[in-house]
């Protein structure tokens, strides 16, 4: 391989590049770098790695395993034997418990190795679906991720994308423009961009290659190596005193609950040193999911964006977060979930591609979850939403609400509308005065009786009203006390989420 360099291989030393910029300094053991290719009917040449650098070393110190293609050898095509050393190093990866980082950049697909790719391909697939839940699996998109190589980093738990210089698609445009005469280019058919706002395939869009690599180590430091640890914590004991940045908080919600604020706001508030990774930013902003830390230990953080949609669920939203809850409960991450959702977005199209099926993830995600699970209302939880998002009824360890908490079965003006729609049918059709005095007469009526959190706290859905400015303190003593949690659910072979 040395000789290879030699030589003048200079994209050769780019995919080791990669990977050593990924990894600590001088930490890469490397495996199978003699293997090569096992095509004997085309005239390929020797090719020493067959396309695929694999191998272990350390990120922050910490164990990983790790496979980066080479698109100069083979296009990075996943032969059989770049398949079966992926295969071999996430079985390493599996046996000592660490992550893998795959590093994609496959130009074309490797036709010459014929249908032994097909069965390799099958064979890395299955690895994926074993390590899921059992180590974090990272992929790194640095180039185009074709045809069936898609599978791989979508079987993963995050996928990272570069601006302009990565892509992925099942079928290339001018396949699309043969069959279907439809013309569209890479970047706008599966370009990090489509990926990272349409798609939600990609979990975040970096400006370059060490943007990506940056955002990597920072998801592995908020990741247990495995399923059996715990994440890597800091410990640095708060002081509990509330202080004046917290105060901020008792008037983040504005007086009217039709004006929005940036929910954003409050998260970073309650973390510490406010810093916020978050995750899929662009896809389904209506949601905000992302990692932090609270007193040193890695938190998961869903919670309504009343800045998109006012905050109301939709197919993307809940499929965002149901992915993201499970994602932490497979690794021991808890979670913190902020409310403020008026409902699920009513229209047409989300009844008929499936929002009683799709949302019905984000009640699979919550009530199957073992983590600590901790949630604060800060404003609106109305009808089935209220339900959806991590509700005391869905299994919550400890449910928070602010005194701007409205908490009903529905909104005052879809109860008000009812109501004065009963009476027109009994025959009585008011003035336009009488019907303006009716109206805001319900609403005050609806607002001081029913549009408080106190109700729901008497009846046990709340476990305690609080001030905004003591959040940060309420949680971190739900986290102290949960942090010996243990909940076991029901054996079974596995259930049955509706995908």
């Amino acid at each position: 391989m040395e000789e290879q360099h030699a030589q003048g291989d200079v994209a050769e030393v780019t995919v080791r590049a990669r990977v050593e910029q990924l990894l600590d300094r001088d930490s890469l053991v490397e495996l199978d770098a003699a293997a090569g290719h096992r095509v004997s009917h085309a005239d390929l040449g020797e090719r020493p790695g067959d396309g695929v650098v694999t191998g272990y070393g350390t990120v922050d110190g910490r164990p990983v395993a790790v496979f980066a293609q080479d698109s100069t050898v083979f296009g990075g095509a996943g032969g059989e034997a770049v398949c079966g050393k992926i295969a071999k190093v996430m079985d390493f990866a599996l046996k000592t418990g660490c992550p893998v980082i795959g590093i994609s950049d496959s130009r074309r697909a490797g036709i010459q190795a014929g249908d032994s790719a097909l069965g390799t391909s099958g064979e890395m697939f299955r690895r994926h679906v074993h390590a899921s839940g059992v180590v974090p699996q990272i992929s790194l998109i640095l180039g185009s991720c074709a045809g069936r190589a898609v599978f791989s980093p979508a079987l993963t738990d995050f996928t990272v994308m570069t601006e302009r210089t990565s892509h992925m698609l099942t079928t290339r445009p001018e396949l699309i423009r043969t069959v279907t005469g439809e013309d569209i280019d890479i970047e706008e058919l599966g370009g990090a961009r489509t990926h990272s706002t349409v798609s939600g395939v990609a979990h975040c869009m970096a400006g370059d290659e060490k943007g990506a690599m940056e955002y990597v180590r920072a998801l592995l430091s908020h990741l247990p190596s495995n399923n059996l640890q715990e994440p890597p914590a800091c410990p640095d004991q708060a002081d509990l005193a509330t202080c004046a940045e917290d105060l901020e908080l008792d008037s983040v919600v504005p007086d009217s609950a039709n004006q929005p604020y940036d929910m954003h706001h409050v998260i970073e508030h309650v973390l510490d040193d406010y810093e916020f990774l978050e995750t899929q930013p662009l896809f389904a902003p209506n949601i905000i999911t992302g990692f932090g830390r609270i007193e040193g230990h890695p938190v998961g953080i869903v919670a309504n964006q009343p800045m998109q949609l006012a905050g109301c669920l939709d197919i993307d939203a809940s499929e965002k977060a149901a992915r993201f809850v499970r994602t932490c409960d497979a690794f021991n991450v808890p979670v913190v979930t902020f409310v403020d959702v008026p409902g699920f977005v009513p229209a047409t199209d989300q009844e008929h591609r499936g929002i009683i099926r799709r949302g019905a993830k984000l009640i699979y995600a919550y009530a199957e979850a073992t983590v600590p699970l901790i949630t604060v209302i800060t404003r609106k939880a109305f009808a089935d939403a209220y339900d959806v998002m991590g509700s005391k009824q869905l299994g919550a360890d400890l449910n928070l609400a602010w005194p701007t908490a409205q908490i009903a079965v529905m909104g005052p003006q879809s109860a008000i509308g009812i109501l004065l729609g009963v009476s027109q049918t009994g025959g009585e059709v008011p003035d336009p005065v009488h019907w303006e005095e009716k109206h805001a007469e319900l609403m005050s009526e609806c607002e001081d009786a029913l549009l408080t959190p106190f109700i729901a706290a008497e009846r046990g859905h709340i476990d305690a009203v609080i001030k905004p400015s003591q959040t940060r303190q309420h949680i971190i003593r739900g986290l102290r006390a949960l942090r010996t949690k243990r909940e076991t659910l029901p054996p079974k072979k596995h259930g049955n989420i509706p995908l």
